[in-house]
């Protein structure tokens, strides 16, 4: 299954498939150029459809946090897989991402 992007509704994102080290080159350029885009909205990531991450998940979402801080955006992920929350707090960064808690 090929991991992709799609949009949820205006400044809602979705990633569906699997983050890892072979498919999170392809989806962080996407990201990018989404992200790059919004210009101080909000732009919200949707992880509910992530079917399995490694590291390299959880490393895309620090990538997309320093994309927001340059372009001023406001990011939320919404929908953090356990899997993603277990990697994250052994990493420390859990406490950093910004969490839709909704």
């Amino acid at each position: 299954m090929q991991t992709k992007i799609n949009k949820q509704k205006e400044g809602i994102y979705a990633i569906e498939g699997e983050l890892n080290m072979q498919t999170v080159p392809a989806v962080s350029k996407q990201l990018l150029d989404l992200i790059s885009g919004v210009d101080g909205d909000t732009f919200t990531l949707d992880l509910a459809l992530v079917s399995r991450s490694d590291s390299a998940g959880v490393a895309l979402l620090v990538d997309a946090m320093q994309i927001a801080n340059k372009t001023k955006c406001t990011l939320l992920f919404s929908n953090l897989p356990q899997q993603m929350q277990d990697i994250a707090g052994i990493s420390g960064l859990l406490d950093i991402l910004p969490l839709n808690k909704k």
